[in-house]
Parts: structure tokens; sequence; C-alpha cells
């Protein structure tokens, strides 16, 4: 596989069966252009039973105070695409995934499930290659500053209503969330939005789409207000 070892210095794990991680690594556009080509969705299905028994043995053994209604909503802010998508920009996955060029070209590199479902493909890879112990110790690593966040109920998925929400304790107020401008062709296309309560702007986002640019507006907004940790 191309740049097996920068992927497997990413991870942190070396393979043993380089096949494994090439296909956990290989969206379905690819495999459609390359045809003999395997993808990575069968391992995505295998990886999330894989992180979600990894995450709730964790909580189980060591938060025996809370309650199982408890630890469900902690498991689901700690087994979902925003903190897979997390994992993935940490260790700068996005740029091994092999994918087609029309896919590229029309922002599949950025797309936060495409990098999402790839660490659940990753994660497969590793219990299939190395057993549960090395995928367990990925997830401890890479996970652990989220399930601090989860146990904390400090993961926010979404920005714009803890904004309003925050902004709005003392009663009604005007909140607008206006399109700054936009870049780049049709099918790739970056919007920057920012936020401002009245005539006063609170804070600027980015996103491949309106709504993504205006939630991460929200969420500098926030941070700004010292409402929540970067």
């Amino acid at each position: 596989m191309k740049n097996l070892i920068n992927v497997e210095e990413a991870i942190g794990v070396k393979f043993n069966n380089s096949t494994l991680i090439q296909t956990a690594l290989t969206h379905s556009s690819y495999a459609k252009q390359f045809k003999d080509a395997q993808y990575n969705e069968r391992l995505e299905f295998l990886g999330d039973s894989v992180l979600q028994l990894c995450i709730t043995e964790y909580l189980f053994v060591n938060y025996k105070n809370k309650s199982e209604g408890e630890l469900t909503k902690i498991r689901s802010l700690i087994v979902c695409e925003n903190s897979l998508y997390k994992v993935a920009r940490k260790i700068n996955l996005s740029e091994f995934i092999r994918m087609s060029r029309g896919e590229e070209l029309t922002g599949g590199r950025e797309r936060i499930s495409i990098q999402a479902d790839a660490v659940e493909a990753v994660l497969a890879a590793i219990y299939l290659d190395r057993g549960i112990e090395e995928a367990n110790k990925f997830i401890m690593e890479k996970f652990m500053d989220i399930i601090s966040k989860a146990v904390q109920n400090k993961i926010i998925l979404d920005f714009k209503t803890k904004l309003q929400e925050l902004l709005q304790v003392n009663g009604e107020v005007n909140i607008t969330y206006e399109l700054i401008k936009y870049e780049g062709p049709p099918h790739h296309r970056k919007f920057f939005v920012s936020v401002f309560l009245a005539d006063k702007e609170m804070g600027k986002g980015l996103g491949y789409s309106k709504k993504e640019a205006e939630q991460n507006a929200a969420k500098e907004a926030l941070i700004n207000l010292e409402a929540i940790d970067e």
C-alpha cells in the first residue's frame, strides 16, 4: 500500500496484514472506479461494534456511581460521527483515504461522514489484525480526551442552540447569522458566516455548507464568551 509506513505512524499500529488497512482506507467511490478494489463499508460495521464494546466496558468499570441511563447518554456522546471525525482530524486520516477523483473534486476528502467512517473501518482492521487489546489501546489513546469531556458533559453537538440558550437567559435577544462570502466552484464551495448579537459580531465560522459554517460561527462565539473550551 502506498504510504503504508506513514499510515502506520499516524495510527500508531504496525499491521501484519497490510490488505486490511488498505481496505479500511478505501472509499466505495474508488472501488467503483477500480473494480477489483475492496472498500471499507463492511469494516465500518464491525468497527462500530468494537468501539461500542470498548467504550461500554471502560465506562462500566470506571464509573460505578453512574446509572445505566447516565452511562448510555455518555456513550452516545463518545460513539458518534462528530467524535469519530475529531479522531480522524487528530491523526490526519483523510490524507490517506483512497477515493475516486470525482469524489475528491466534490469535497469528499473533507467530508465529515467519510472521515468518521474511515476511523470505524480502521478500528475493525486493528481488531482483525492485532486483536481486541490493540484495538482497545488505540481507542483509549485517541478517544480519552473525548471520553473525559463526555463524562463532564462538556460535549456540545448543537452550538447554535447552546449559544441561543446562553444569550437568551435573561429574555429574548436578536441573534442573526450572516453569509459574508463564499469561495470555490459549486461542487466544492466554502461558506463564511458571522453570527451577530444585535449589531455586534460574536464569532465567525467556515464550512462546506451554510449550516456547518453557522455551527462553527456559534462555536467560536461560545469560545469567545468562555462558555466552552476550544
